[in-house]
């Protein structure tokens, strides 16, 4: 059935126009090629003036594109200029950040700097030069070869110099290297510092000649004329127990420095003669002792010499330190031969000194025992000098207190806590870390009080407890700090000055208003590691005019 709105007779018409429009297209395409085709020819006719020319000319061009993009050596030459190029914007990028870094005074600047215009010299020759220029003229091979080198022994340089200065760029590196030379200096001071302490004990607590041929000389004499020092026999003088006296105690094996002790505070006394001194010194030396304080007749004063061994109830039974010192373990602690032994614990060094060993050290805390009719007594280290008159001690009302001594904590320096493990139970629950230590070497006792207090008793409960050394380390004044924790009377600093034996800096008015210089430390006066502004102090008071002082060059 024919649809009404397209009527037959319509259809052959419309295919009709589109067959002709097509033909008259493909007409118009075919006439424009020819047309370009003949125009094309007569231009290239018309500068060649011949066909052939034109032939051969159009096929130069094509095998020259054709030689430039298939020739081998381009890319190998385009590879040498990037890597040219890389390095030495490389090395402009270092020779930046060392300038920013402003190293070494320039001089890694100046190196990269140079770098980097050798590889900008090095394209700018002429040979080189010509191998990147726009011509299309073929490569020379050997050329190139000669550029790959030059510029690879460049890269090797600049890669070298990197490698060198990367320390000074590599914040990481520095740190380790850092690190590392802090561990080795730090190994290096401990082995010095072990080392220093070792030799430091041995020229602190070795005997010097000229002290022990004053004792061999002293000794010698004692046994050419015993009748002339012996006391075996003789009655007790009633000054050495009258209490109304000033009683000194001084324990010493120190022959010159017991006699310089008793000298000083002698010649600075008001009343020498109502002074009494107990020396008590150990057997091997009581004949020097003797002897020494025979010589002259110290302004009056009263000297008793004695051997520990005269005090009978010092015996191990009843003193702990002398019942510890039998243990092998604490000898063993003490006479280990080998340094790498002897100097495990440096800062607990000082502890191996021989003088723990010895009961002299420890007779300070036997003083009620060894003088029961006294009531008041002044005990002196023998590295000591007195300065002034010391009988103002014995007007000070001590308040009921056992101990009269001068404090030396200051800020968090010389707190308990430095001397005591505050870590075992017992000590952490009796004592205060922040409690203020005070100084042994002048000490003023009232013996009453002591007896009362029942001090030995004390220390000898916290000595028994202490035979491990778990409480405190070796020595006389972590005991003494915990026997009179709660009775001792602190004196004015001006009676007791500390130090002069390791700290130089004391200011001479310091010591000359002090009625008590005290050489504690390594540094005594009587050894050549002395210090030279304080050992005129001591020296004053050493007998020269004695013929035995003389005979030994003490002092030269």
């Amino acid at each position: 059935m024919a649809n009404p709105r397209f009527p037959r007779s319509r259809i052959p018409t419309f295919t009709l126009f589109t067959s002709a429009m097509s033909l008259a297209l493909c007409t118009f395409f075919l006439l424009s090629f020819l047309f370009t085709t003949h125009s094309y020819s007569s231009h290239q006719h018309h500068f060649t003036g011949s066909e052939g020319g034109i032939a051969d000319g159009f096929e130069s061009i094509r095998r020259s594109i054709l030689a430039l993009k298939t020739d081998p050596l381009k890319p190998r030459l385009d590879q040498i200029r990037k890597q040219s190029d890389d390095h030495r914007s490389l090395a402009l990028v270092y020779a930046s950040y060392a300038r920013k870094l402003k190293l070494e005074s320039s001089k890694l600047v100046r190196i990269f700097a140079e770098l980097s215009v050798n590889f900008s010299d090095l394209m700018k020759k002429p040979q080189y030069r010509t191998l990147f220029s726009s011509d299309a003229s073929p490569v020379d091979e050997s050329v190139v070869r000669q550029l790959e080198k030059e510029v690879k022994e460049r890269i090797k340089t600049t890669r070298q110099v990197i490698g060198d200065a990367k320390e000074s760029f590599d914040n990481q590196l520095k740190i380790q290297k850092l690190k590392d030379t802090i561990f080795s200096v730090n190994e290096q001071l401990t082995k010095a510092k072990k080392q220093g302490a070792f030799s430091s004990l041995i020229a602190a607590k070795s005997i010097p000649k000229s002290l022990h041929c004053l004792s061999m000389r002293l000794m010698e004499e004692r046994i050419a004329h015993p009748e002339k020092y012996t006391t075996e026999g003789k009655p007790t003088p009633p000054e050495v127990e009258d209490p109304s006296l000033y009683h000194y105690a001084l324990f010493s094996d120190n022959v010159v420095a017991a006699s310089v002790v008793v000298n000083s505070a002698t010649k600075n006394a008001k009343e020498p003669w109502k002074h009494v001194f107990h020396v008590v010194t150990d057997k091997m030396n009581l004949g020097a002792m003797q002897v020494m304080f025979k010589l002259k007749d110290y302004n009056g004063a009263h000297i008793e010499v004695k051997a520990v061994e005269d005090y009978k109830f010092l015996n191990s039974s009843y003193v702990p330190v002398l019942k510890q010192l039998e243990s092998a373990n604490l000898q063993r602690f003490y006479f280990e031969n080998k340094l790498e032994n002897a100097t495990k614990d440096t800062n607990n060094m000082k502890f191996r000194n021989p003088k723990y060993l010895s009961i002299l050290n420890h007779l300070r805390f036997y003083l009620p025992e060894m003088y029961p009719k006294l009531h008041k007594i002044l005990f002196l280290d023998d590295d000591i000098v007195v300065q002034k008159d010391l009988t103002g001690l014995w007007k000070i009302d001590m308040d009921g207190k056992v101990n009269g001594a001068v404090e030396t904590c200051f800020g968090s320096f010389h707190r308990y806590a430095q001397y005591m493990n505050f870590s075992h139970p017992l000590i952490k629950a009796k004592f205060s870390p922040k409690a203020c230590a005070w100084a042994y070497g002048m000490n003023f006792f009232d013996l009453d009080a002591w007896r009362r207090e029942k001090c030995t008793e004390e220390y000898h409960y916290w000595q028994n407890l202490n035979e491990n050394r778990t409480l405190w380390k070796l020595g006389t004044l972590p005991p003494g700090l915990i026997t009179y924790y709660s009775t001792t009377k602190p004196l004015d600093k001006s009676w007791h000055v500390l130090g002069l034996g390791y700290n130089p800096s004391i200011s001479m008015d310091e010591i000359n208003n002090a009625a008590v210089v005290h050489f504690n430390g390594n540094m005594k006066p009587w050894l050549d590691i002395a210090m030279a502004q304080f050992k005129p102090l001591w020296t004053k008071y050493v007998d020269y005019e004695l013929d035995f002082v003389q005979a030994c060059n003490f002092g030269i």
